[in-house]
């Protein structure tokens, strides 16, 4: 089921008109103008989850969306799946985009990978955007055991077992629930076998002790916007909320979807994120 792919045919089959650097194998598509808001996707989906974003925020902010590796048009890099890993292509990709600072959204893995960053390098994050972000909650035992399920069954596609195809997308009507999502979640869905490796990688790394990351919660010193979908069943709410307090600056929206506020409640997010970054 896996094709090889390499930036030379992914540029091939975008288009020239598509707007995208390319950073090594890593994609980023670029639009709008103004302050830069730098895009986090969650693992197995890609930059094109924010192009309902860009289209409402891009007259007044330029909209940076990172494609992952092995995921949307951008290779794999050979590393595994994870947010410390994702943390140093964020640096990188600042870098070579010339970002001295940016705003940070970043929705699930993505969540994670930009509150780490956030943490470590506070002069470079404007405001933070944290969309149902892993992380901030304890995995107990009966988590633990969940996650391993979920690591088992994206392995079973990985190696290609014909069933894995129904119950992926049986599985993944249930993550993007709103009508505005429908578009991309049709396209995760058509991907399950290609994005199967990386989603196993990163729940796998959902179980190590390094992706427990509430510690940081005190080195964040930008503004923090808790975007959370209200019927999440994957980071709940409930098992987030007490860590609100603890970050210096933190304000909480709830929007309407499951897993992906700025995809599947687009036009209230816009709107939100716009009152939340009117200082800059």
């Amino acid at each position: 089921m896996n094709m090889e792919i390499t930036p030379q045919s992914l540029r091939a089959a975008v288009g020239a008109q598509e707007p995208i650097t390319w950073i090594g194998q890593l994609a980023a598509t670029r639009r709008g103008k103004g302050p830069a808001v730098l895009c986090l996707h969650a693992i197995g989906h890609g930059a094109r989850d924010f192009e309902l974003l860009a289209e409402r925020i891009g007259a007044r902010f330029e909209v940076i969306a990172l494609d992952w590796p092995g995921q949307g048009r951008s290779a794999s890099d050979g590393v595994p799946a994870s947010a410390v890993h994702y943390e140093t292509l964020v640096a990188q990709a600042m870098d070579a985009l010339g970002l001295d600072s940016a705003i940070l959204i970043g929705n699930s893995i993505g969540g994670a990978t930009a509150l780490r960053f956030a943490a470590h390098n506070p002069a470079r994050v404007r405001r933070l955007v944290l969309c149902d972000s892993g992380g901030l909650f304890a995995v107990p035992k009966i988590g633990a055991a969940v996650i391993r399920r979920f690591a088992a069954f994206f392995g079973a596609g990985e190696r290609g077992r014909r069933w894995f195809g129904p119950v992926f997308r049986f599985y993944y009507k249930r993550v993007l629930t709103a009508p505005p999502s429908y578009p991309q979640r049709d396209r995760i869905i058509a991907s399950g076998y290609e994005i199967a490796a990386p989603l196993r990688q990163a729940w796998e790394s959902f179980a190590r002790p390094e992706a427990d990351i509430r510690a940081l919660a005190e080195q964040i010193a930008c503004p923090v916007w808790f975007a959370w979908a209200k019927k999440d069943s994957i980071i709940r709410w409930k098992a987030v909320a007490p860590m609100v307090p603890r970050f210096r600056n933190a304000r909480v929206t709830h929007f309407e979807g499951a897993h992906a506020p700025f995809l599947e409640d687009p036009e209230h997010f816009a709107r939100s994120f716009e009152e939340f970054a009117a200082s800059l």
